[in-house]
């Protein structure tokens, strides 16, 4: 009888795996070894993903894939974009199909059609899904020929065009998501089964997918929108509808909660309402101007981060914001990075680049002179305003831009150094995020693809001793370390800080970056203590990553609320009567030269609606006068929650503010 080892991660001890052996009869299914465990819809057999009809060999180490782990809730959308492809196809006979992949949070399925889909649309096909679902149609996998696809797709002009990429070698690069639908080795099929055993649907697919249809326990169609085939604006514009499926109907109404409390938090609406920044059309896409309240948190952002980095050693460098072309060869970003970058330009008979990176003026700086191991660590700073050319259907708002200011560091160690420092950079990125009141991280450890060398230069004994020390310093922190595997940048690999916000979104903040390729493209050196000369190496890294981005993901974390010591306005006086207004200004004049930013509503407005204007603008405080107040040199201090001291001695409202700005309180 065969013997399979199942393999389970341990209940009590996390990141370990228990194996067990068990025997099976001939021909036994993986279903049948799961078949009292309903939240299992798929196996990992020797490292890869199976369908639950898979039969089981002699010797298979197999694995469940429940329906809420990561690879379950994937393959429980793929099927999803599948039922949904079936449901448009029954009701719009002529559509043609694109891809289909899951996506995070979701799936969507590009398509061809006369007409674009309207909301209308998307309720008969949501309709005609729920019927599929119900129908409990069964998910069967068969292998094909190249010849075979192409004889029963020939009228799937795009699934077409998959098979002849899979057949180039380029199937992997075709899109996001064409390698799930295509995937190397074998082609297969995937039909959609009714219960008479009739094909309903078929469509091109590598899998796995769910046992049946029914298994689809929540979802809806969120919205659809044009989309270009295989990503590439050359190409035909086709139309994507997108989704979402979930494993209880309780996590679809929390993620479309979250999606509504997203939705209030855009950094765009928001920095439009509290006259933030804009995005104006003459100047360019992704090219945002700050307005004076948005300029009053950068400046503290500036001034913090700037004083942060002079404490932890760093020197502060200036560098233009264009260069020869040639500089950004010897860097190396020249070819590897050209895409990212905006066009050469000439001047002078030179062709020159706008910077889309400090990192090689920073080589310069340290090559100017000569260097000693004493003076290593030496480490370079600077607020370096880069441009990057992101495609315009990628832009959005302040998190993906053009140009933008990166907090942007170097430090420069001996090999041995190295360690010391990346942990150095590591603690002082986690306890910045802190006093923004970002406290819940993971890292992620980006490394080389071996399987792509034309992407990275180096030797592979570097990049393993560079691997190895960021992973032993990331998992020192006790954090959550999740790997990403071929992330790295062309010049080393890097540690990614991933921070969750107020309502559990990530996003990738601060990065450490461990480079020993530059300084060797720029010959950089220092004199050892035996005197010799010595390569140092590189270490890169960004606290905010950049301001801008850094400022949008604040934005939508405070929802615009920002704490005391980042608010554009601090504190709001508001007048009861217009006898009251010189009383505020008083007040308003001691807390200025406190430092405190206060403004004073003295207008006609009632003292409700005046209040009303200050909650709708986020300021943390307010401070009231009414005759009271006036007589007894006092003021009815106002907190943003609501609640409201009456009577407070104006030195005391002063030392209220100070003291919240000064502990940088959540308030």
């Amino acid at each position: 009888m065969p013997e399979i080892h199942v393999v389970r991660a341990h209940a009590e001890r996390e990141g370990q795996r228990e194996t067990t052996t068990t025997q099976v009869d001939d021909g036994t299914k993986a279903w049948q070894l799961f078949a009292d465990e309903p939240e299992v819809i798929a196996a990992r057999v020797g490292g890869a993903l199976k369908d639950l009809a898979y039969d089981l060999v002699d010797g298979d180490e197999v694995e469940p894939v429940a329906i809420d782990s990561r690879d379950g809730l994937d393959i429980l959308r793929h099927s999803a974009a599948h039922v949904m492809a079936q449901a448009v196809q029954d009701l719009f006979p002529d559509a043609k199909l694109g891809i289909g992949p899951p996506v995070v949070d979701g799936f969507y399925y590009d398509f061809d059609v006369e007409t674009p889909f309207v909301p209308e649309d998307l309720a008969k096909i949501e309709t005609r899904m729920r019927k599929i679902i119900k129908e409990g149609q069964r998910f069967s996998r068969r292998v094909t020929t190249d010849a075979d696809a192409l004889a029963e797709l020939a009228e799937e002009p795009y699934k077409i065009e998959l098979i002849g990429l899979k057949g180039s070698g380029k199937s992997d690069d075709a899109a996001e998501g064409a390698s799930v639908e295509v995937g190397a080795g074998e082609l297969t099929i995937y039909d959609n089964v009714n219960r008479k055993g009739e094909v309903a649907w078929s469509d091109l697919c590598r899998g796995p997918h769910l046992p049946t249809t029914k298994r689809i326990p929540a979802f809806t169609l969120m919205r659809s929108a044009a989309a270009y085939w295989r990503g590439d604006e050359k190409n035909k514009q086709l139309q994507r509808i997108y989704g979402t499926a979930w494993p209880s109907k309780e996590e679809l109404d929390a993620h479309l909660h979250r999606i509504e409390e997203a939705e209030r938090r855009d950094h765009r609406k928001l920095g439009r309402d509290l006259d933030l920044y804009s995005f104006p059309d003459e100047i360019g896409s992704g090219l945002p101007v700050f307005h004076p309240k948005g300029g009053v948190i950068k400046r503290e952002m500036e001034d913090y981060v700037r004083r942060r980095h002079i404490e932890e050693g760093f020197d502060y460098v200036g560098t233009p914001h264009i260069s020869k072309e040639g500089l950004f060869h010897t860097s190396g970003h020249l070819p590897y990075y050209a895409e990212g970058m905006f066009p050469a330009f000439g001047l002078d008979g030179n062709e020159y680049r706008l910077k889309a990176m400090n990192c090689p003026m920073h080589n310069l700086i340290f090559r100017s002179r000569g260097r000693s191991y004493r003076e290593l660590p030496l480490r370079l700073f600077e607020f370096g305003h880069v441009y990057r050319y992101e495609k315009s259907g990628v832009i959005h708002g302040l998190t993906r831009v053009r140009g933008f200011a990166q907090d942007d560091s170097h430090s420069y160690v001996t090999p041995e150094q190295a360690p010391g420092e990346i942990k150095h950079l590591l603690d002082f990125v986690l306890s910045l995020l802190r006093d923004f009141g970002l406290d819940d991280f993971y890292l992620e450890l980006s490394t080389r693809d071996d399987s792509k060398p034309d992407k990275f230069v180096g030797d592979e004994d570097e990049w393993a001793r560079a691997t190895e020390v960021l992973a032993k310093v990331a998992t020192d922190t006790g954090l959550e370390l999740v790997p990403d595997p071929g992330g790295a940048a062309y010049y080393g690999p890097k540690i990614s800080v991933q921070a969750r916000d107020a309502i559990g979104r990530t996003w990738q903040m601060s990065t450490i970056q461990y480079d020993f390729n530059q300084p060797r493209g720029f010959e950089l050196e220092y004199q050892a203590a035996d005197g010799s000369r010595q390569r140092p190496v590189m270490i890169h890294s960004a606290k905010f990553g950049s301001i801008e981005r850094f400022l949008g993901v604040l934005v939508e974390h405070y929802a615009g609320a920002f704490p005391p010591w980042l608010a554009p306005v601090q504190v709001q006086g508001i007048a009861i009567a217009e006898r009251h207004a010189d009383h505020l200004y008083d007040v308003a004049r001691q807390m200025k030269a406190r430092g405190i930013r206060v403004e004073v509503d003295d207008s006609d407005d009632r003292m409700q609606k005046k209040i009303r204007n200050a909650q709708l603008q986020k300021v943390p405080f307010m401070v009231i006068a009414g005759d009271q107040d006036v007589e007894a040199g006092a003021v009815s201090f106002r907190y943003r929650d609501g609640h409201q001291d009456n009577g407070v001695p104006i030195e005391e409202a002063i030392q209220r503010v100070v003291d919240a700005v000064a502990s940088r309180a959540q308030v």
